[in-house]
């Protein structure tokens, strides 16, 4: 009798932790740091190779009735290495800053959880560097425009003040490279930690 009171009394104390967490309002700010993979399909006579970088900014994460609102602001550093059938490389690096608003659920309670999300991310460039080799300079030369616009799709697990978020970013409005100006999107994968500062 005392093991099916005790029983009862934790899942009645978990299903209210589950329907605050998803039910009361709250508000969440914290930092993020982490490292992407950029990549871009390569077609007949390009191709391309992913290469990493960086990411780091602020996050904060609007919660009510089960669902949350997550918009970020960071910096990131995209990086994509192309080489036509000539050898020619064009090693190019591109800082920008970025807005992901993002609309998702969580699940869990007692500080550790999962969340699944989803939205628009706004890219504007703030510094392209292109390192050029081969006889003919222009051969892999990349248009990266001084705003681009995605979706973001990812998940992240939840222990504490802690997060992990894995992401995959689809660029909507295309790149041009090489003679002719052949296009394409950029696709990015990131994985970040993040750390809650604060939460109300």
């Amino acid at each position: 009798m005392k093991k099916t009171i005790l029983l009862s009394l934790t899942i009645l104390l978990i299903s209210a932790g589950m329907a605050s967490a998803q039910v009361i309002p709250s508000f969440s700010f914290g930092a993020k740091a982490g490292a992407n993979f950029s990549a871009f399909p390569a077609n007949g006579k390009y191709d391309n190779s992913s290469q990493a970088g960086y990411l780091g900014g602020v996050w904060a994460r609007f919660g009510a009735l089960g669902f949350n609102f997550q918009p970020e602001l960071y910096v990131t550093s995209k990086n994509l290495n192309v080489k036509d059938d000539a050898g020619n490389e064009n090693k190019a690096k591109f800082t920008s800053l970025d807005v992901p608003l993002l609309i998702g659920t969580k699940i869990g309670a007692l500080g550790l959880g999962g969340r699944f999300y989803g939205g628009p991310v706004f890219s504007f460039a703030i510094n392209k560097d292109q390192n050029l080799s081969g006889a003919t300079s222009q051969a892999v030369n990349l248009n990266y425009k001084d705003a681009n616009y995605g979706v973001q799709l990812g998940a992240g697990v939840d222990i504490k003040d802690f997060s992990v978020d894995l992401r995959y970013e689809g660029g909507l409005n295309k790149l041009s490279y090489g003679p002719g100006y052949s296009h394409t999107r950029v696709s990015i994968f990131s994985l970040s930690l993040a750390y809650k500062i604060f939460s109300l």
